[in-house]
Order: C-alpha cells, then sequence, then structure tokens
C-alpha cells in the first residue's frame, strides 16, 4: 500500500469520530469507541509502522534545530508519521475533552467550536476549552 493510500485512510478513519463526537457524543456506539480508544489506538499501529520504517531507511532524526526537523520532513515516511501523529493526538484530545465534559454537563452547542477548534487547530481548540471549563468550574 502507498503512503498516499495510508495517508487518505487515516484521513478517513478519523473523520467519522470527530463528526460522532461532534453531532452524537452520548450516542453508545460513539461512547464505546471513545472509551476504548479504538482509532487512536489503530493510529497508533500506523503510525509506529511509519515512524519505524523512517528510522530504518532515512537519517538519525535530530529535532535540536529548526532546521534538523524541516530536513526530517522531506522523507515521505516521516512527513505520514507526523500527520498519522496529529491525527492521533488531536482526537484523544476531543476524546478527554468529551470525557472532561460528562462531570462538567458544558451545552453541547458550546462544546461544538471546541471540538472543531480541536479538530481543525489543535492546540486552539484546547485552549478554548480550557477557558470554558475555567469559566464553568468558576461559575459552578
Amino acid at each position: 500500500m502507498s503512503t498516499a493510500e495510508v495517508f487518505s485512510i487515516s484521513n478517513l478513519m478519523v473523520m467519522p469520530m470527530w463528526l460522532l463526537m461532534i453531532v452524537l457524543p452520548k450516542w453508545k456506539v460513539t461512547r464505546f469507541l471513545i472509551d476504548f480508544k479504538i482509532i487512536p489506538l489503530l493510529l497508533s499501529i500506523i503510525y509506529g509502522i511509519y515512524i519505524i520504517s523512517s528510522m530504518l531507511s532515512g537519517p538519525p532524526m535530530d529535532f535540536g534545530s529548526l532546521a534538523s526537523v524541516m530536513e526530517l520532513f522531506t522523507f515521505e515516511n516521516a512527513v505520514l508519521a507526523g500527520w498519522v501523529h496529529y491525527l492521533a493526538f488531536d482526537l484523544l484530545v476531543g476524546m478527554w475533552m468529551l470525557d472532561e465534559n460528562r462531570t462538567l454537563k458544558i451545552n453541547q452547542l458550546i462544546m461544538v467550536p471546541c471540538l472543531l477548534g480541536a479538530f481543525m487547530f489543535g492546540p486552539l481548540g484546547f485552549l478554548l476549552f480550557m477557558i470554558v471549563r475555567g469559566v464553568k468550574i468558576q461559575t459552578a
């Protein structure tokens, strides 16, 4: 399977999960997928395959400078591993936010921008959620 195909499959794996988390966060199927971290586990396997492949076929990984990191991302397997890393961790953050919201009980209409933010912009969605969470805790 080509890296382009794995890239597409990885993207297709997260899209339905994000949709379920945004539209049907309390549905038993959504909760099952969140509770057992099914999609992040599958992405972790893909990540493992491509990061190991990149380590075996590319130069030694050097994260000591921006130039070194940019050099790493000239190798297809490393770029795919990096992308899958983002997909998995952004999804885990979204799942954590929904887990936190089981206790907080923030209205789903307020959660939607937080989840969309985590999906599209990772840390900004997390930041928005933490602000909303802080306000909710302060007013409770």
